[in-house]
């Protein structure tokens, strides 16, 4: 391992280094230079002294880039994987767990505007103009701070032009259907609008054996308008408008590799032989039905106004969804418990911004920024009155007893408003012709007020008292670890978070740079979990009572939760450099970092039915990143990229512990946590790499062949928060690829395209199973599996 390490890192400064950059020849073949707003300025990716890779709207739609998970591919040390419960965006391994009170670690912008919640990040791509992936510490320019990165996208604009534009999917084996239409023209010399249509669907990929269909059935629909004017050439003036959705019925998750054989026997034991658990990965899973109904609204008001030489810009934004879900969280088809979660959110910002000219020995921008949201939550734990649970806790504790827990449920309501309001400021002095130092900072004050309530319903819907600790129902449930209460609890907090950069032009195409970032993620409130800690109200704390049918030692069972969390720092060093090479048809770009992390928040399972908050103590996260394209003639392109990640907890001792973890790893104190320190966090693998070609063939008869081909891979890598080591994902290399024939003036297109032509088998996320500790001494895992192979047809006609 260390060698291959050392290897990649020799190569990569070699090639920054000892690759001639020679001058651009009449020739050559030219690449097309990419252009980015990483700086909140319009500027050539050669000249942005930090990690950013991009990708063009063309690329993202000739790809079958559909949404943040499948841009995973193109961009080393990134990844978007769906949980049980929530979902993960990781930049450089870093993410912010399962819980919906987090702040993300690495923040989603469109158009400026921030998406901070998970959730959004399923939400399909339409009509992008460009998605830049800035990695390390976004703390100045962006409306929200965020420790491991950012995603900014932004979305295509009214032309001088009318065009329009219709593009049709079709991939039979897993039933896809995707059709998008586009259309934009100027409405006078001062106006221009674009309207944008988007309607998909796919039957899925994973049969369910229960209900018997193909899952997740997943649809989603977008339309959005843009309103451009320019009374003068003083004002520019946008006004975008959406409305979407994007729904699934059932999951991408099948139960595997069985960790003994209890929990298989216990299953078919109290379903009098109804029901074998099934861990064979073969495509096939069982379930009594699950689905996420998502609905999203936002509008954005941009506007720019040249004053003299300066820019002054107003950022207004309203983002607001609303979600249902069901998880059949058991996994398996025998009917056990279900979680009904809903979820609205709805939230206003403004920024305001001016910014000087750029070629000045003094540049700079600076502002304002402000944010309200309001989250509100409440999910629903539910067993059957035909669950196989009570009849497997009532063989342990009573028949009678068990049968309270039938048509049960125990619920929660969580609900925040939070306010944010920052200044910023970052100015450039160019204090020679080939050598500035950038130097930056914003100052952030947050405040959150939240408040979550616990309580158990009967059969008969009767909310139960939650002080009556010998109430069957409240015993019962705290067999899983749930304890009635109720709690409040506000913050106010404000960091500071400054960056410094220097940058240094070797020639005309050349630069190196360093910089020093600093991070902060704010902490929160713990929404998911199921108990409050002790100090807190949890009515389970260890309490001494009369001897009972219940409690027949007169101890209380003890449960401790989790409530408050504190604010993630992190302090970023990183060396880099950008160049041109091979007569300037080739660039290469090189980064070297180190994050340091303090109190990372994290989410663990509790191994029944929670994930408890946690601050992990420090990490430290370090590694290479290289990317480049070289332009081998007017037809060939050849591009990639490849990223080594060195993960290390320097410091958690409260890490959930997996099934069967000997003792000792675990904690003294406390040897229900276990001892993480040393440890590798999990979807981090060493080595994340993808390597590319297009071929464009142009005929005689006026028509031309573009043809892609792209590998990606990724080394192995834990699929667990738990790290447990009994459940790896291989690594693995999959092939993409696409073929497409169209006219020289690209009127229209015909593409074949294949992904994951390999047919790999590919983990994005497992866990323990929910309750099999509970009702036997055995557990196994669900997991979310990748799409398989897929081959689809596209249509485009352009007007």
């Amino acid at each position: 391992m260390k060698e291959y390490r050392v290897n990649l890192l020799s190569m990569a400064i070699a090639l920054s280094f000892a690759v001639p950059a020679y001058a651009q020849t009449d020739d050559s073949p030219a690449l097309e230079e990419v252009m980015v707003t990483a700086q909140k300025r319009q500027q050539s990716l050669r000249d942005v002294p930090l990690s950013v890779n991009a990708l063009g709207g063309e690329k993202i739609e000739s790809a079958g880039i559909t949404n943040i998970e499948t841009m995973g591919d193109y961009i080393p040390s990134f990844n978007m994987t769906q949980t049980g419960i929530g979902t993960n965006i990781a930049i450089r391994g870093i993410s912010s767990g399962v819980n919906q009170g987090f702040e993300q670690s690495a923040a989603q912008f469109i158009d400026g505007i921030h998406y901070g919640r998970a959730q959004l990040a399923r939400a399909p791509f339409l009509d992008i103009e460009r998605v830049e992936v800035l990695r390390g510490p976004q703390s100045i320019l962006f409306g929200k701070n965020s420790t491991a990165g950012a995603i900014s996208i932004t979305t295509a604009k009214p032309g001088d032009e009318t065009e329009a534009k219709i593009t049709a999917l079709y991939e039979p084996e897993h039933g896809e259907k995707d059709i998008r239409a586009v259309f934009s023209s100027p409405l006078s010399d001062t106006v221009g609008i674009r309207l944008a249509v988007l309607d998909s669907s796919i039957d899925g990929f994973m049969e369910n054996t229960t209900l018997g269909r193909d899952e997740s059935g997943d649809k989603n629909r977008v339309v959005r308008a843009t309103l451009q004017w320019q009374p003068s050439d003083l004002w520019d003036i946008i006004l975008k408008m959406e409305d979407g959705s994007f729904d699934s019925d059932g999951r991408n998750i099948e139960v595997v590799k069985p960790v003994g054989g209890s929990y298989a026997n216990a299953l078919s034991f109290f379903t009098n032989g109804q029901y074998q658990l099934d861990t064979t990965h073969d495509w096939k899973r069982q379930s009594n039905g699950d689905y996420s109904y998502n609905d999203t609204k936002n509008a954005t008001l941009t506007v720019e106004r040249e004053i003299g030489e300066h820019t002054l810009t107003s950022v207004t934004g309203y983002n607001a969804y609303t979600y249902q879900e069901l998880c059949d969280c058991d996994f398996t088809g025998a009917s056990g418990f279900n979680i009904l979660s809903d979820e609205d959110y709805s939230q206003v910002s403004q920024e305001l911004r001016i910014t000087s000219p750029e070629d000045g020995t003094i540049s700079y921008l600076g502002g304002l920024f402000f944010q309200s949201s309001d989250l509100d939550f409440h999910d629903t734990v539910r067993v059957p009155a035909d669950s196989f649970i009570p009849t497997a806790l009532g063989a342990r504790l009573g028949g009678s007893l068990a049968s309270v827990l039938r048509g049960a449920s125990t619920q929660r309501d969580f609900d925040q408003t939070t306010d944010l309001a920052a200044i910023f400021a970052q100015v450039t002095w160019n204090f020679t012709d080939s050598a500035r130092a950038i130097v930056g900072a914003r100052y952030t004050e947050e405040t959150k007020e939240a408040n979550r309530r616990q309580y158990h319903v009967s059969n008969a819907g009767v909310e139960l008292s939650s002080t009556a600790v010998t109430e069957p129902n409240n015993f019962l449930w705290s067999q899983f670890k749930i304890d009635p209460h109720g709690i409040k609890g506000d913050r106010d907090e404000s960091g500071f978070t400054p960056q410094f950069t220097f940058q240094y032009d070797i020639n005309d195409t050349d630069m190196l740079y360093a910089s020093f970032t600093t991070g902060f993620k704010s902490g929160g409130f713990d929404v998911r979990a199921n108990s409050a800690s002790n100090e807190q109200g949890g009515i389970y704390n260890g309490q001494t009572i009369t001897p009972n049918a219940f409690f027949p030692t007169g101890v209380v069972t003890n449960i401790e939760g989790t409530w408050e969390f504190e604010e993630e720092k992190v302090k970023n060093y990183e060396l880099g450099g950008k160049f041109v090479l091979a007569g300037g048809s080739a660039e290469l770009n090189v980064a070297l970092f180190r994050s340091e992390f303090t109190d990372m928040q994290t989410s663990q399972f509790d191994g029944s039915l929670s994930f408890n908050v946690t601050n992990a103590g420090e990490a430290v996260v370090q590694g290479v990143e290289v990317d480049g394209r070289w332009a081998l003639t007017d037809n060939i392109l050849v591009r990639g990229g490849a990223a080594y990640i060195d993960f290390e907890y320097t410091d958690f001792k409260n890490s959930q512990c997996y099934f069967g973890q000997p003792d000792d790893e675990r904690n003294k104190d406390n040897p229900t946590v276990c001892d993480a320190t040393g440890k590798r966090r999990e979807f981090t693998p060493e080595l994340q790499g993808n390597a590319g070609i297009d071929y464009t063939i142009n005929f005689s008869n006026g028509l031309k062949l573009v043809n892609t081909l792209d590998v990606i891979y990724s080394a192995e890598y834990l699929t667990t928060p738990s790290l447990d080591p009994k459940f790896e994902q291989p690594s693995y290399t999959k092939l993409n690829a696409r073929i497409a024939l169209s006219d020289q003036d690209d009127k229209w297109e015909l593409a074949l395209i294949g992904k994951n032509l390999s047919d790999e088998s590919i983990v994005t996320y497992a866990n323990g199973l929910p309750v099999a500790t509970t009702v036997s001494s055995g557990t196994g895992y669900y997991a979310f599996y990748e799409r398989p192979r897929s081959i689809a047809v596209q249509g485009t006609i352009r007007f």
